[in-house]
């Protein structure tokens, strides 16, 4: 997949706020990576803060949400996965100030 193409549907996770902490998943660091197969299915493979998250199905709905806005987009798969666990360490550093967490 082009880097602009990658640049272009990461920039629509952003879009996607996690509702509980008021941030991006992208900038959470909860999305792993995104892919666009010859068909138009975009794979975002991403996980949650925690197991058993009540906002799961909220965020799955918004990342479909944002990925069907792009043109190049015919569908979304969200891949939801527990490996590698999610930690504070995957934060940007945005993240991380706005939440007021050290770096």
């Amino acid at each position: 997949m082009e880097e602009a193409l990658e640049e272009n549907l990461m920039g629509a996770l952003e879009n996607v706020i996690d509702p509980e902490l008021g941030i991006d998943i992208v900038n959470l660091g909860l999305v792993y990576g995104v892919d666009l197969d010859d068909e138009g299915i975009a794979t975002v493979t991403m996980t949650l803060t925690a197991m058993g998250c009540p906002l799961a199905g909220h965020i799955e709905a918004d990342v479909k949400r944002v990925m069907e806005d792009l043109p190049e987009v015919k569908d979304t798969n969200v891949n939801i996965v527990w490996s590698p666990p999610w930690t504070k360490d995957r934060m940007s550093r945005y993240a991380k100030i706005a939440l007021g967490i050290p770096d």
